[in-house]
């Protein structure tokens, strides 16, 4: 007689799929991977606490924090972008851009309009990286080019907060244009012998590297920013050579002279203040 009897093992019917109580709780640093709680890095500005590393913050965060409370105006926000080039690679162009707008609640890569620092009027925009790259069609240079032209007849110092992957693909020769059309603005803008101030965040490259961003009065970034036009790894196939040891990032820049400042995200409010006080 053995020693033992099998049984079969209970049937469990599948319950409904419910999502575990700490889901959404924490998140990892992209650098030091140390674990972070959530509402601990949003109140620090989504800046790990561990190692300093400055992660990704949306840019309705970044204004409410930047601009004097209650004080920001936000313009242009129904512009939306056409799809002129009947475009589709994976997906048309018009359902991409549809899906988009539904997930962000945005309609565009980026947000505009005016506010104070301290007190000091401004004109001010920033890129919204999570829509689609932050790429730069004709509706993102078209607000771009409002900041500007509304602190010319403002006549306020203008600021804006770049975050982008460059022209938008799919909107072509429409896109790359707004390269020109953004520069000519900020030559208009120079009339009025205010400060144009631009912030350049993680990561700022192609159009929007090689066109306004580039033309500030006074150019700060965040700490380990990637800058540039064209991606390190492109610029060493292309040349084929090694590039050196933080290539593009803000403290190489620094170095170089091509940028006048590094600001820590929670010490870029009073810088922003003290600049718009000496300046405009």
């Amino acid at each position: 007689m053995a020693w033992f009897t099998k049984k079969a093992e209970p049937k469990v019917e599948p319950g409904p799929d419910k999502k575990s109580r700490m889901e959404g709780l924490w998140t990892k640093c992209d650098s030091c991977e140390e674990i972070l709680y959530r509402q601990e890095l949003g109140r620090n500005w989504n800046v790990c606490i561990h190692c300093g590393h400055h992660m990704a913050w949306s840019a309705r965060a970044r204004l409410a924090a930047t601009l004097d409370d209650g004080a920001f105006h936000e313009l242009d926000a129904n512009l939306v972008s056409e799809d002129p080039l009947q475009f589709s690679d994976s997906r048309k162009y018009r359902d991409r851009i549809r899906t988009t707008r539904k997930s962000l609640r945005e309609n565009d890569a980026f947000i505009c309009g005016t506010g104070r620092i301290d007190g000091h009027p401004v004109s001010v925009g920033c890129f919204n990286f999570e829509f689609m790259g932050g790429s730069m069609g004709s509706v993102v240079g078209e607000k771009v080019t409002r900041v500007f032209e509304r602190a010319h007849a403002e006549k306020c110092a203008a600021i804006v907060f770049s975050a982008s992957g460059g022209a938008r693909m799919q909107e072509g020769i429409f896109s790359l244009m707004q390269m020109a059309k953004t520069s000519a603005a900020i030559n208009r803008f120079r009339e009025v012998r205010k400060p144009y101030i631009s912030v350049l965040l993680h990561p700022t490259t192609g159009g929007v590297a090689a066109s306004f961003s580039w033309l500030g009065d006074v150019i700060v970034a965040e700490p380990n920013a990637l800058i540039g036009f064209a991606g390190p790894r492109v610029i060493e196939q292309t040349i084929r050579q090694k590039l050196p040891e933080g290539f593009q990032r803000s403290e190489f820049l620094l170095e170089k002279g091509m940028i006048d400042e590094i600001v820590p995200r929670r010490e870029l409010r009073d810088r922003l203040a003290l600049l718009l006080g000496l300046l405009a």
